[in-house]
């Protein structure tokens, strides 16, 4: 009986380990990890072609089309040729479905890549935290639209260096100036 007791501890303990560190995910220095998804018009993205040649910032976000990741959204967009300069290769990540990102990049003229993780794979992967989807009604031109998505994602940024190692992340992300403090961080970077 002891010894069952101790293993059902041990198991225990080893659970709350293992949940630990998917809860925290990737640090700054650890390698990136590789995935390809969907992207806003259906095709499909792969970071490998990027890794190595630029810093990719990739940003989860909770849902398209809503008020923070609106603001979220249009700060990258408008912060474009900035971005390019600086040798940044943007892309959103969220839990909707691909027509969801197709409209809000339309709605908002985004000029860059969003990528569709309705099963929240690609969060998982970089520790992000999960919880259910949802659904939410918006009217664009007219129409009225169900935006569906799979998983709902915390807010949290990641810059992927040239050398494919996370070299920066935020947990505590404030949407509207996400953005800028992308740009400061990789502006530090450059001056070292």
């Amino acid at each position: 009986m002891k010894a069952l007791l101790s293993a059902f501890f041990l198991l225990i303990s080893v659970s709350f380990a293992i949940s630990g560190q998917q809860q925290q995910g990737l640090s700054v220095g650890d390698k990136a990890p590789e995935f390809s998804a969907p992207d806003d018009d259906g095709s499909t993205w792969d970071i490998s072609k990027f890794l190595g040649n630029k810093y990719i910032v990739i940003y989860f976000y909770p849902a398209a089309m809503t008020g923070g990741c609106t603001k979220q959204a249009c700060a990258y967009r408008d912060h474009k040729e900035e971005l390019q300069s600086a040798g940044i290769e943007v892309i959103g990540i969220s839990g909707d479905k691909i027509e969801n990102l197709r409209l809000f990049k339309q709605a908002e003229n985004l000029n860059f890549t969003l990528l569709s993780d309705e099963k929240g794979d690609i969060a998982r992967a970089f520790g992000v935290p999960l919880s259910d989807g949802g659904a939410i009604k918006r009217t664009f031109e007219g129409t009225e639209h169900d935006l569906l998505r799979g998983v709902t994602a915390k807010r949290w940024t990641f810059i992927i260096g040239k050398d494919s190692k996370i070299i920066y992340k935020n947990e505590v992300v404030n949407a509207e100036k996400d953005t800028e403090e992308v740009l400061n961080f990789i502006k530090l970077q450059a001056s070292k």
